[in-house]
């Protein structure tokens, strides 16, 4: 295969890989793990993943100085915060609806640059951001199966969370890799469920070897192998077109909790999540 065949396959497994989380999500909590546990857990196992990789590949270094206070906040704050909301959505909606719209984050993207850069905000950016939020009012409004106010609410603050996530990393992208990057905000993440764990008395351990076969692919199937993948899937074929390939991730994940946790697919969630992926696609392909 050429190197534009492998970057998409790489783009592709990424997406299929991140399109796990939410039914690995609902599988912990039927194993009865708290979301503290579950994601201290994650954010620990990739972290040794991860850094043993690039040290195996001789691409690990320590940061210091601003870029590692950028690090350890983005992980600590910001990742942490999207994780968290985005699993504690999951005891709201189904995998399908969380995914759904948790991809409205090119949206407040846009919102935070009307913001800082109106310039920058062309009419065809607004059309693709109206059509977003279209598609999570029209799941919103239509209240199909799997749907609760609550759990639009939770993580749409996930997606919120996220979109300063990324505005925030592209200034330290300016002066290290994006995995090297990832390799400092994981154990930041980490460090964060632990404490907030430990001090809500909700850090407990798994009992079971289902529960832990369920926490660790959550941490290398949906975590580890999708973020390096994507990486690799960037190096071919570039950010932007990667980008866009990446909004499959949705589609598994209402494919995957309709075919292994049997979630309701309606109609409504079907056009509605049409409208938020079509929207994330044209904002995307404007950035090209």
């Amino acid at each position: 295969m050429d190197d534009e065949t492998i970057g998409i396959v790489f783009v592709l497994i990424s997406a299929v890989g991140f399109g796990t989380l939410g039914i690995f999500g609902v599988l912990a909590a039927e194993e009865g793990l708290s979301i503290p546990a579950v994601l201290a857990l994650r954010f620990s196992i990739a972290t040794v993943v991860v850094w043993t990789i690039l040290r195996i590949r001789g691409r690990f270094r320590l940061l210091t100085g601003r870029t590692l206070a950028i690090a350890l906040a983005l992980g600590g704050i910001g990742y942490a915060t999207q994780s968290g909301l985005y699993f504690f959505g999951l005891e709201f909606m189904t995998a399908g609806m969380v995914a759904i719209v948790l991809y409205t984050y090119p949206a407040f993207v846009v919102c935070i640059v009307a913001i800082t850069n109106p310039e920058r905000v062309t009419r065809h950016l607004l059309i693709a951001l109206s059509l977003s939020v279209a598609g999570v009012a029209l799941i919103t409004g239509a209240d199909p199966a799997g749907v609760d106010p609550r759990g639009i609410a939770i993580v749409l603050g996930a997606a919120l969370a996220y979109s300063l996530y990324i505005v925030v990393s592209q200034q330290a992208l300016v002066t290290v890799d994006a995995e090297l990057l990832t390799a400092f905000v994981l154990p930041a993440a980490a460090v964060t469920f632990v404490v907030f764990g430990a001090g809500t008395d909700t850090l407990t351990m798994p009992a079971t070897v289902t529960a832990w076969g369920v926490t660790v692919a959550i941490a290398v199937v949906a975590t580890v192998i999708p973020v390096l993948t994507f990486f690799a899937g960037i190096a071919k074929i570039g950010a932007s077109r990667a980008s866009v390939i990446s909004t499959a991730e949705p589609a598994v994940t209402v494919a995957l909790g309709a075919l292994l946790l049997g979630e309701p697919v309606t109609i409504v969630t079907v056009v509605g999540g049409t409208l938020v992926i079509t929207g994330v696609i044209l904002i995307q392909r404007e950035s090209l």
